[in-house]
């Protein structure tokens, strides 16, 4: 009961300190500009491996002009390779994030990943050959899976409580930024003659690196991270910055006090190595990593990366003119119906988004392979059908799994396994992520040796999501508004099928310990107000 009431209070930032503190959430809403550099290094090669002039540099003549109207081509191999080699290296930068994050801090490890993935930008940038272009990709993928880990953990740990989900939801609306972003300047620069076609969309990503890492450097440091490096006075002039309180404010010192309390429990555990991730103790860490590696693989088989990796090459294929074009669009519905997650995530909470989501995505896809398998390249109302509920398909996936996945991932572990609960859950995306992407072109493509599925890969894609319903309802508990601590109780005392209920519970707790901290800060004022009197 000692860890419910404490957790109950724990980060009173939305509370005692007012949610007046714009600051504090300004400073880690910027860090999700890392999205940006995260979804732009992700889609941009969609469109540039499609450009006539790389084609020409990085391919060799094609002998099938039907197939390659551009008259060059690169072998399916290279395509896979190129493409998931990125994921390789996201995988590394993820595992990697984990000691980065413990050892040299949230802020900083964010900064060195940025440094990194400036390294892979230049090698793409000036790579005239698939080896060192390969190259730049896998040091770019290390910096993305560094940051992919590591924005969602500065976040959550520095958020409020009350808008902690919205928060990270930004994040993943800055992922849709960059894909945007991507196919706007593949699309502007596309019919450019000169090898300037591919090398500004690439040289453009310095500028996100740049933007991300300068900016870190004037937020404060996780005051989570600074009270597990016995760092207190740090850790109060971070909290101080959050909250907008001095230093050594009551509100400050009760922030203190509740995670020092929490981070003394875990140690009690004895929890410090990536083997206890899997153990199962009464912290139920190895139910929690499951859970995480788990929720990332059903977002990963929603199949929305499908639609950013391969939708140039699909669309032209399915006979739309301009695939370009509809990568734009359909970029453009990822980022619009992002926004709307930022105000239910908060409202509707983390498990009804995913479980409607996941009912909506599973629809659509079955009704695009549907389409796609019953109607000919040159039925024009079938295939704006088709772009339609993928349209759909994207929206269902922007506004509930896309970010809710980042949302719950960082809430699941406890202080001193979250570095490395994170760094595994976040590599289990990306080694999905490194096969799907290798394997989808195979999947797709009707050369031979593929199986040349086509449309037909959407009944795979929209019997994953239904699967995802089931295991969403038995596995992901609800958290809205509550701080990382109690969630931390929550696990050790309840289901998340019974995670609604139990919520209520802190919730209620929390309000009557407000109100007797408040009844006592009204007699001791009533007190001092008598005493001067009477003086």
């Amino acid at each position: 009961m000692r860890g419910r009431l404490s957790a109950a209070s724990s980060y009173s930032l939305g509370t005692v300190g007012s949610k007046a503190s714009y600051s504090g959430i300004a400073m880690t809403t910027f860090s999700a500009v890392g999205g940006i550099l995260f979804g732009y290094e992700t889609g941009v090669l969609g469109g540039i491996k499609e450009m006539k002039i790389w084609l020409r540099q990085f391919g060799h003549p094609a002998t099938n002009l039907q197939e390659s109207p551009s008259g060059y081509m690169i072998p399916l191999s290279s395509e896979s390779f190129l493409v998931s080699i990125l994921s390789a290296g996201t995988v590394v930068g993820a595992l990697l994030s984990a000691p980065a994050a413990d050892h040299l801090g949230r802020k900083w490890a964010i900064v060195a990943a940025c440094v990194v993935f400036a390294a892979g930008a230049g090698m793409q940038t000036a790579a005239r050959t698939i080896p060192l272009f390969a190259i730049g990709r896998l040091f770019a993928g290390v910096g993305v899976g560094c940051v992919s880990s590591l924005i969602p953990m500065y976040q959550a740990e520095c958020a409020p409580k009350w808008i902690r989900g919205a928060v990270i939801t930004i994040f993943q609306l800055c992922v849709t930024i960059g894909l945007l972003l991507a196919a706007i300047i593949n699309n502007v620069t596309k019919n450019y003659e000169t090898s300037a076609a591919y090398m500004i969309p690439l040289a453009v990503q310095f500028g996100w690196a740049f933007l991300l890492g300068g900016g870190m450097l004037f937020l404060p440091e996780s005051p989570r991270w600074l009270i597990k490096r016995g760092r207190l006075g740090d850790a109060a002039d971070s909290l101080s910055r959050l909250m907008g309180c001095p230093p050594n404010s009551p509100e400050v010192m009760t922030e203190i006090d509740d995670i020092s309390l929490n981070y003394k429990a875990e140690l009690a555990v004895g929890a410090t190595s990536y083997r206890d991730c899997f153990r199962s103790r009464e912290n139920r860490m190895l139910f929690r990593t499951v859970t995480g590696i788990l929720m990332q693989a059903c977002q990963q088989l929603t199949g929305i990366n499908f639609i950013f990796y391969y939708g140039t090459t699909f669309f032209k294929n399915s006979g739309l003119r301009d695939p370009f074009l509809i990568s734009v669009i359909t970029n453009t519905v990822n980022v619009t119906m992002t926004l709307p997650a930022i105000w239910c995530v908060e409202r509707w909470g983390r498990r009804r988004l995913m479980i409607v989501g996941s009912l909506g995505m599973s629809l659509c896809e079955y009704i695009v392979a549907v389409v796609g398998v019953t109607i000919s390249v040159d039925n024009i109302a079938g295939q704006q059908v088709l772009i339609a509920f993928v349209c759909t398909f994207i929206a269902f996936f922007a506004a509930t799994w896309g970010p809710i996945s980042w949302v719950v991932t960082p809430e699941l572990f406890p202080l001193e396994l979250r570095a490395k609960g994170m760094s595994l859950v976040v590599a289990s995306n990306w080694i999905i992520n490194f096969a799907l992407g290798y394997a989808t072109p195979y999947l797709v493509n009707s050369e031979p040796g593929s199986a040349g599925l086509g449309s037909k890969v959407f009944f795979l894609w929209g019997s994953t999501c239904f699967i995802s319903i089931f295991f969403t309802f038995i596995c992901v508990p609800e958290t809205k508004g509550l701080s990382l601590e109690q969630i931390d109780v929550m696990y050790r005392e309840t289901t998340p099928i019974r995670s609604l209920e139990y919520r209520r519970q802190l919730r209620v707790e929390e309000e009557v310990i407000a109100l007797s901290s408040h009844g006592r800060f009204e007699k001791r004022s009533t007190a001092t107000h008598s005493s001067r009197s009477t003086t």
